[in-house]
């Protein structure tokens, strides 16, 4: 009896890897669907710099929206004590911007005086205008210079490279972070909403 089951279970398992080195055969040798539009697609120049740059336009837009949706009076809202307030988060994302374009770029970042406690068209004011500032400071950028070192938010030394994937993914993350916000408090985020036709 031992010794069928232990048949059987061989003829399994040499049935199973029978199917999937088939398979894995089959997906080898198929190319892939996209191969003569991806050969069509070419090479990008600046792929670094060019992916961040295109997208200030977008997060801009859908960050500025979030922070437009959340009401005023919600601008102090934490979703626990010890977390930042909304308010707090928008003063960040302005901040950020500037310190991190002004880096990347080299030019000087706008002296602006803003605080987590101020009114709301303050601050959204102030995200805008940094939107503004990185479009206008990252213009000139390329990726000849990636490797560049400098030093950024007081001792931490860090390519101009990797200040340009730390500002992509700071919108990524400042993006989430306010769209959870405005979901604990019953508001669509941008990006959840219905397309207007």
């Amino acid at each position: 009896m031992k010794t069928n089951v232990k048949k059987m279970m061989g003829a399994v398992f040499a049935a199973v890897l029978g199917f999937a080195a088939a398979g894995a055969w089959g997906q080898q040798a198929a190319p892939p669907a996209d191969a003569q539009k991806m050969a069509e697609l070419g090479t990008v120049a600046n792929p670094v710099s060019a992916f961040v740059k295109a997208g200030v336009a977008r997060y801009g837009k859908n960050m500025v929206a979030a922070a437009d949706a959340m009401p005023a009076e919600k601008y102090s809202f934490k979703p626990s004590p010890e977390m930042n307030s909304f308010g707090h988060l928008m003063m960040h994302i302005a901040q950020s911007n500037n310190t991190l374009c002004s880096k990347i770029s080299g030019q000087a970042a706008p002296d602006v005086k803003i605080a987590e406690t101020d009114p709301k068209d303050k601050l959204v004011a102030a995200m805008k205008d940094s939107f503004a500032f990185c479009t206008a400071a990252l213009e000139k950028v390329d990726d000849s210079k990636l490797g560049e070192q400098f030093v950024l938010f007081g001792n931490r030394p860090i390519s101009r490279g990797g200040a340009l994937v730390a500002l992509g993914g700071s919108w990524t993350d400042h993006y989430a972070t306010e769209a959870i916000y405005l979901r604990l408090n019953g508001i669509l985020p941008p990006t959840a909403q219905a397309e207007k036709k």
